[in-house]
Parts: structure tokens; sequence; C-alpha cells
């Protein structure tokens, strides 16, 4: 058991850590694809990468199941992406970084009206408060201008409480004993039919020139097989195993990395605000993780072997 919560951390680690770099390929894709055509390609390619590494058809033992698939793939891959891009041309990246960031507290709520999990205490809500400041602090790096978009914002808002119901339903997922692979396979596919209708809205125009292009292959391979098979396997083994508050306090973290990693390949400056808002979200996400008043129950299932 000890183990296994030692690489659900390490996981959610390395989880956060690819998901705070992929705004650089995101942000490269755009210049040729819409924000719809690079989220369509990159859980195609997730989907069919899921598919080679663990090649076995998943059996459910109950119908009723599939309504939790279906959801979690409504959620956590049609839905929150899509409302997190949609945001993101109506109100500025630094505010929906910003909102977008609240998912934890989401998590802790939903966690314990439908898993029934142990209410977080006084250190996961102080952490919480010390973890908003700096991502404030990071995300407007001294930048005193304010533009608001009522439409934007309140899209950020359920972009970070759908992020918290997918959690909540994929743990309750896990407790039915498949394999993470095969269950964020099957998720990828609700997500994926769930997009089809958008297509009809929002368009589809790509040709395999545009993809071949060795940048836009790259970038499309790092959000295909890493940030989407990958990182959703290794998310979803970590939310199995911390369960969902431990897990997404880690969305901390993303404001840090995403700093870190302008400095060093878009080599933007960093400021003083920068510098201590990592210090307030360590800080905080230190005091969410710590203390026997953010523990939750572990399943019993956790011992099921792994795809």
């Amino acid at each position: 058991m000890k183990n296994k919560t030692i690489t659900g951390h390490a996981l959610s680690l390395f989880t956060i850590f690819v998901w705070g770099t992929t705004f650089i390929s995101t942000k490269v894709l755009l210049q040729d694809f819409s924000p719809l055509e690079i989220l369509l390609i990159r859980f195609i390619m997730g989907y069919a990468a899921l598919w080679l590494a663990y090649p076995h058809r998943l059996s459910l033992t109950s119908k009723k199941q599939e309504w939790y698939f279906a959801a979690a793939g409504l959620c956590g891959i049609t839905l929150y992406y899509l409302f997190e891009n949609i945001a993101l041309t109506h109100t500025l990246a630094s505010h929906v970084g910003i909102i977008v960031s609240v998912s934890p507290f989401f998590s802790a709520i939903c966690s314990c009206i439908f898993l029934k999990e142990k209410r977080p205490g006084a250190r996961f809500y102080l952490g919480f408060v010390l973890a908003m400041a700096g991502i404030c602090l990071i995300s407007l790096k001294g930048d005193t201008s304010f533009e608001v978009s009522v439409i934007g914002n309140i899209l950020a808002v359920l972009a970070a409480a759908i992020w918290a119901a997918y959690s909540t339903l994929f743990k309750k997922i896990s407790s039915f004993g498949y394999s993470t692979i095969s269950a964020t396979r099957r998720t990828f596919f609700y997500g994926l039919l769930f997009m089809l209708p958008c297509v009809g809205i929002m368009g589809f125009d790509v040709n395999l020139s545009q993809v071949f292009q060795l940048t836009n292959l790259l970038n499309l391979l790092f959000l295909g097989l890493g940030a989407s098979a990958l990182c959703f396997v290794t998310w979803n083994f970590a939310v199995k195993v911390l369960g969902v508050v431990k897990t997404s306090v880690y969305i901390y973290m993303i404001p840090v990395i995403t700093t870190v990693v302008s400095v060093l390949i878009l080599h933007e400056p960093i400021t003083g605000a920068a510098v201590g808002g990592i210090g307030f979200i360590l800080v905080g996400l230190f005091l969410s993780e710590s203390g026997k008043d953010t523990e939750v129950i572990v399943s019993e299932n956790l011992g099921q072997s792994e795809g």
C-alpha cells in the first residue's frame, strides 16, 4: 500500500509536469489548427495508442456502468477542453489559469458529497487560499491592466467544476476493478463521440500536409501520446490510489511548471512576484497534502492488476 501511495504521488507530479508544458505545443499548433481540430487529433491519436498498448476489449459486468464511462468522457474529454479553449477566446489566459486552478476545491466538495470521502480539514482550505494567492501572483505577472469578460470567466469556472466531476466519476469507475488503461480508453471513446456534434457546428478542415509538417507532427505526438494517452492513464491511476482530493491539489503546480518552462524555452522574463507566487503555491500544496484531515479512503480493489 505504501509503495502504491508513493507511486501515486510520483505519477501525479509527472502528469502535472507534462500538462503544465502543453500550452507551448498548443500555442504553436494554433497557428495552423483550430482548438477543436487540435482536440480531435490529439484524442484520436491517444485512443489509438491505448488500443496498441492494451489490445483487449473491455467487457462490463453491468450495463449501468456504461453511464459512468459516458459521463466521464463527456466531462473530462469533451466539455472540459472545449470550455477551457472557448474561455481563452473571451478573456485573458491569466484569468482562465487562475479560475481553472480552483478545481481542487470543487473536487473536495464532489468527493465528500458523492463518494462519501472524509471532509478536508482546515489545513486543506488554508493551503487552497495560499495556492490561489500564489497563482494570482504568477498569472498576473505584475500587469496592472484589467480586462474581464463575464462569459469567459463563467466558462472557466464551469471547466474547473467539470474537471472535478471527471475526477470524481473516475474514482467511482476505479471501484469497478477494470484496468486503468481499458477504463481510460473507454472514456476517450465517449469523449470523441460527444465531440462529433461540435464538428458540425465549428467545422473541421485539416489536410495531411499540415499534420505531417515536422513541427506540427512532433507537437501533435506530444499532445496525443504524452499529454493525452499516457497522462490520462497516470492521472487516473493516481486518482484510484490517492483519492480525488489528494490528487487534485497537484493542479496547483501547473502555473509553476508553466512559468518555469516559459523561462527556459520561450525565454520569458520571471518577476519577483512570480518567484513569490511559486513559494505560496508550494506552501499551499504542502499544507493541502499533509495532515490526517486530507486522508481519503482507498478502495479495496487496489490490488487489481493494471494493464
